[in-house]
């Protein structure tokens, strides 16, 4: 006999009750299927005036703030831009050797080589020398608020909220109002820059020290250590490694930052070079730029998550200076060397240009014999997404069936058809699984019938409200309803509605690719020697870099965004899949062999469910990702929040740009929450232990 309807099934039967009541009324009742302009809350005018009144009468200090901040970047990129390359070249080897050895110093050097030769030399050291002022500034920021947050409950309470903010508002959002107080100018950049990687580091930070132990604490007491003393001399050592990785974590969010900044043009890096050369549709120059950024991306990332690695190596006993400082001392003297050798040998100093070769046009040949001889199945795939998989998404089946997109008219039988099957396979799944299981059918077959931008505003906000209650309680079901009342109030709901239709799509089948590719990873090692490799360079590839070959091959448009979505998203998906079932314990595997489970019956019955929770965390961070490459997609031709953010840069509307991106970021954090949540109730339900 299969499960019985309990409380809460019967509570979400009310709700899909009373959401087709709306759908059968809101073609009477207009306000539900689109809030009245007259209630709509001016949130973008306000924040327009607000604006206005800041620049106008405090300006002045914002503009001397950047003329002060300007110097220390101009610095740096005339250090960098005067230094011979091999000096540079030499000083990462000996940075990439001390980090994880031979192998990532010969990678770096690989890198220099890739960038002088495709001669993005002088591009590549404008965005290296940003990078090199806003790390710093990021982990000094970082480290602090740590500090305070690790000290004060009250300033945690403050500060996590704020990080929430920051690293949920879109990356467009954040260069408007500091274009508008910080003027025009690479200064742009460095804010942004550090306003998006300092949340890392405080996250890491905190962690890090409420990691140490009580006894490495109770030793430094005992040893008399004062209060400074105990914090620089034993907590920060002790919490070395965790702090690291928060200046890997900003190091890497810094970079993604810099080349999103970009896009307003404050400097020749090369950045702009890869936007520049998207928007004239030039694929092997884009790439070839783009390919610098990720180079740039995978070796600073490899060096400092390398450092972290290493932090708890260092061994002073019986040790000499020059034992101690070693690389100091190669870094000084090699790089005299280089320097001395440049000023006599000039190819040493400045590469010369008959030595740069690009194939950009051997690549843009490529690309156009692609298209032209593979047309119609390019074509084919678009078409076959967009009318059968995200058109009935977006508008659902009674619009997007039609003798034009599918062959035939959607009928009162083809109705009732659906109708009874889509019940049956709920009841079949509720008898088979559970009641949650045939819950989640029906309203998939609601939203994918009658479409998620034709679904009434009051509808949907029941649905999510009701969601977030029974998931995390009436905390998270009040917050998701303001949430999203703030959304329809403010008069974005339809551009609302499109992007988690877009993002929704591509998250799914990240989840569900992604997920299988990760099953299949911990069961088989050649499988994931394969995906590792391939998930280290899509997680530290730059977005920009992503979107290039999708947009060559199928132009501007949503299914672009879908698959640049996708190809970034799909990272979490695999790594927590494999993550989760390698690390569940052997002894519960070895009682499932035991009583004589079947291979099937050991992954379906066993491993997964045990592994859920950890793919749960998988599903939040692919929601994630999707949610920050959505931001970029809006530069292929997207119509949701996003676009709505970036028009508002363009226009300098800051209203406008502000109030999308704070609903973008709405929209990550329930998103956010909810995952979460349900992670911990089902851990908490398996016993195991709540991290």
């Amino acid at each position: 006999m299969g499960p019985k309807l309990d409380r809460t099934s019967l509570q979400w039967l009310a709700v899909m009750l009373i959401t087709m009541i709306c759908l059968a009324l809101q073609g009477t009742l207009g306000w539900m299927a689109e809030y009245p302009d007259a209630l709509i809350v001016p949130i973008s005018d306000w924040l327009n005036v607000i604006m206005t009144w800041i620049v106008d009468n405090l300006g002045w200090f914002f503009l001397g703030i950047s003329w002060v901040l300007e110097w220390p970047i101009k610095g740096v990129q005339w250090v960098l831009q005067a230094l011979p390359w091999t000096v540079t070249a030499f000083l990462f080897c000996v940075v990439a050797y001390a980090a994880s050895g031979w192998k990532l110093a010969a990678f770096t050097l690989a890198s220099v080589f890739y960038i002088l030769i495709m001669g993005y030399w002088v591009e590549s050291m404008n965005t290296l020398s940003l990078v090199a002022i806003s790390v710093p500034l990021a982990i000094m920021v970082g480290f602090a608020f740590g500090v305070w947050g690790f000290y004060s409950d009250r300033a945690e309470r403050g500060i996590m909220p704020m990080l929430d903010i920051l690293q949920t508002v879109p990356a467009f959002a954040y260069l408007l109002p500091i274009l508008m107080l910080f003027g025009f100018g690479t200064v742009v950049g460095l804010i942004a820059s550090v306003l998006y990687s300092f949340p890392p580091m405080v996250r890491n930070t905190i962690v890090g020290l409420r990691g140490v132990s009580s006894e490495v604490i109770e030793s430094g007491l005992m040893a008399g250590a004062t209060p400074r003393q105990l914090f620089w001399q034993v907590r920060v050592p002790s919490a070395r490694r965790q702090i690291l990785l928060g200046v890997n974590q900003a190091t890497m969010a810094s970079l993604s930052m810099v080349i999103i900044a970009s896009i307003i043009g404050g400097t020749a890096d090369i950045g702009w070079e890869v936007l520049s050369t998207i928007r004239k549709a030039q694929f092997g120059e884009s790439l070839l730029a783009g390919l610098v950024i990720a180079l740039m991306a995978m070796v600073i990332d490899r060096i400092t998550a390398g450092l972290a690695a290493r932090s708890d190596d260092y061994d002073p006993q019986a040790k000499t200076f020059a034992q101690r400082n070693r690389y100091w001392i190669a870094a000084v003297c090699g790089s005299v060397l280089c320097f001395a050798i440049a000023q006599v040998l000039p190819i040493f100093d400045v590469w010369p240009r008959a030595f740069e070769f690009s194939p950009a046009s051997v690549m843009n040949d490529g690309l156009s014999f692609l298209v032209t001889n593979f047309r119609d199945q390019i074509e084919a795939v678009k078409t076959f997404a967009f009318f059968f998989v995200m058109l009935p998404a977006k508008i659902g089946l009674q619009g997007a069936v039609s003798p034009f997109t599918w062959g035939f008219a959607l009928t009162t039988v083809h109705i009732v058809g659906y109708a009874i099957v889509m019940v049956g396979l709920a009841a079949w799944c509720t008898k088979r699984w559970s009641a949650q299981v045939g819950i989640v059918v029906l309203l998939f077959a609601i939203f994918f019938y009658f479409g998620l931008t034709k679904m009434p505003w009051p509808a949907v906000l029941l649905i999510y409200g009701f969601a977030g209650w029974k998931i995390g309680g009436p905390f998270l079901g009040i917050g998701t309803l303001l949430g999203l009342g703030f959304i329809v109030i403010t008069g974005i709901w339809p551009e609302a509605m499109l992007s988690i239709y877009l993002c929704g799509i591509a998250v799914i089948i990240s989840f569900m690719i992604g997920t299988a590719l990760g099953i299949w990873g911990a069961h088989n090692e050649t499988v994931s020697a394969i995906l590792r490799p391939i998930n280290d360079t899509l997680q530290t590839m730059p977005l920009f870099v992503i979107i290039i070959p999708f947009v060559m091959i199928f132009k501007i448009g949503e299914f672009t965004a879908l698959l640049a979505i996708i190809a970034y998203a799909i990272v979490p998906a695999m790594r927590y899949a494999e993550h989760g079932l390698r690390s569940l314990p052997d002894h519960i595997i070895e009682a499932a062999q035991m009583i004589g489970a079947t291979r099937s019956q050991m992954l379906w019955q066993v491993k997964i469910p045990l592994a859920l929770p950890v793919m749960m965390l998988g599903l939040n961070q692919t929601i994630m990702y999707g949610i920050a490459m959505l931001v970029i997609a809006a530069l292929v031709g997207t119509n949701g929040l996003e676009q709505t953010v970036y028009i508002g840069l363009s226009d300098g509307n800051f209203g406008v740009g502000i109030n999308a991106g704070i609903a973008m970021a709405i929209i990550a954090i329930i998103a956010d929450r909810m995952t979460q949540a349900w992670s911990r109730k089902r851990q908490e339900e398996l016993g195991q232990k709540v991290g």
